[in-house]
């Protein structure tokens, strides 16, 4: 996976021969001055039908990739599949073929509803959005949720516990 992806990401502490462990960090911080932010790839996984890796840990703008013997190597060939193909969509951002806040990338993952409404005003296409890649057709799986604040839910926390009391015994 790391010959594969680092043709095109920059790959973070390898070993003196280029090797790395079991898990190896994608460097996503080049393309933030560019207004693309590692959390705008993360999300765009989601389309692809992958939930993102450990984000920003332990460098910030990064991906940890891990991958599990749980995986069979055509998981992992999709999983290589669909970052590089996210890199096409970074060049377009960075060539300035598209608008740089209004893309793929930043407004993923795109959710069912949002790819069946009636009214769509995205600059590409549904089929763009939803299908990046011929195989996600055939076992496509859909967000339930766009983007949300992050940092308001950080920061505003959302208890539905019941109350201390209740678990207080009599």
């Amino acid at each position: 996976m790391k010959c594969r992806l680092e043709k095109e990401y920059k790959i973070l502490y390898t070993g003196i021969n280029g090797t790395c462990a079991h898990e190896f960090i994608v460097d996503l911080r080049p393309f933030k001055p560019l207004g693309i932010e590692a959390e705008d790839i993360a999300k765009r996984l989601m389309d692809y039908g992958f939930h993102a890796p450990t984000l920003s840990f332990p460098v910030a703008g990064t991906l940890m990739i891990e991958p599990t013997e749980s995986e069979d190597k055509a998981e992992l060939d999709r999983f290589c599949d669909a970052l590089l193909n996210i890199k096409k969509e970074i060049d377009l951002v960075v060539n300035k073929q598209v608008d740089a806040k209004n893309n793929v990338l930043k407004n993923a993952p795109h959710t069912q509803w949002v790819i069946t409404a009636n009214d769509w005003d995205r600059p590409y296409s549904r089929q763009e959005a939803a299908f990046p890649l011929e195989w996600v057709k055939t076992n496509k799986f859909w967000p339930t949720v766009s983007r949300v604040n992050n940092t308001h839910g950080d920061r505003n926390l959302v208890c539905t516990c019941e109350p201390i009391e209740s678990y207080m015994e009599s």
